[in-house]
């Protein structure tokens, strides 16, 4: 049995994985400012006595009392809406949040896991992506304030382990999805579920031709938390290396849902990659994880939850 602290624990990603922390025996605290997280996330955890939730931002400090044998640092907005409306923030918890939380696992010497991002390799010129890219990032573009706040998290996180000895890891994650991602999101599936479900037309930016690789939500926590339970320092890419356009995703969700929703098309937001594929040769390697549900499956997963959210008034 652990205690491990799960920043940004109310959010998509943070909620489902304080659930399966619990659900394998470890007792979670979760910290979040609520900026983007949502407390209906863990509705179902707040009367277990295994579970705490702490209303803070990290970027003001972690206050946990008592041991804390790792901690999980997930607190960002995530989507490109979240974070473009919110950039300072996204600034701040990627920086002097992270720091903050690279200082209590190291005060109490328990093992930290960075939730960093396939972001970080930009608009890539190599594909699909290894860890040892190194990316084509703007500094200047409006995704930069998600971009760089990743990649000096990651500076940051490997500087500890240098300089400290602290054990630390790095998740890069690629496009995940699954139920608790909420309808209003902004990210490319909720997007496509929730105007499918309302008749709405499925908006595709640019000509749809840009790929994507998604994974849904179980495999993503799995991977996650292989890694967190290993003593593997390099950043390892935890994502569905299988690829999809964003038309062939839109043409699936419609097939999937039975809509008569039609397809139109956007002008391409900037900055906005071109491609996008985990090489997740290490992760099977070292971890000896790959995912396992499809994006069918998984779609169809999604959109039963969405239509039982839209049923209870929370579209």
């Amino acid at each position: 049995m652990s205690r491990v602290v799960v920043t940004g624990g109310a959010g998509f990603l943070g909620s489902h994985l304080c659930r399966a922390l619990i659900a394998r025996g470890d007792h979670v605290v979760a910290v979040d400012n609520l900026l983007t997280g949502r407390l209906d996330n863990l509705a179902d955890l707040v009367d277990r006595p295994e579970f705490t939730f702490v209303h803070h931002d990290v970027s003001s400090g972690v206050p946990v009392a008592g041991p804390v044998d790792g901690v999980l640092h997930f607190a960002s907005p995530a989507s490109p809406p979240e974070y473009l409306a919110h950039p300072f923030e996204t600034l701040d918890v990627g920086s002097i949040g992270t720091r903050h939380a690279l200082e209590l696992a190291r005060a109490h010497g328990g093992r930290f896991l960075l939730a960093s991002t396939s972001e970080i390799y930009g608009d890539p010129a190599v594909h699909p992506q290894p860890e040892d890219y190194r990316g084509n990032v703007s500094t200047i573009g409006p995704r930069s304030v998600y971009d760089e706040a990743k990649r000096f998290a990651e500076t940051l996180t490997m500087t500890y382990h240098r300089q400290f000895g602290l054990s630390t890891g790095i998740v890069r994650i690629f496009n995940t999805y699954g139920p608790g991602l909420r309808p209003a999101d902004g990210r490319v599936v909720s997007n496509f579920l929730a105007q499918a479900i309302a008749g709405e037309p499925l908006t595709v930016y640019g000509d749809g031709t840009q790929s994507r690789s998604f994974c849904y939500v179980d495999d993503e926590v799995a991977g996650i938390l292989a890694l967190f339970d290993s003593d593997i320092v390099e950043p390892v890419n935890i994502g569905n290396p299988d690829e999809f356009t964003v038309l062939e995703l839109a043409q699936l969700t419609v097939e999937m849902t039975g809509t008569t929703s039609e397809i139109v098309f956007r002008p391409l937001p900037e900055d906005d990659p071109t491609r996008r594929r985990p090489d997740i040769t290490r992760a099977r390697t070292l971890l000896g994880w790959q995912p396992s549900i499809d994006l069918r499956e998984g779609l169809t997963r999604m959109h039963a939850w969405f239509v039982e959210e839209r049923a209870r008034g929370r579209a």
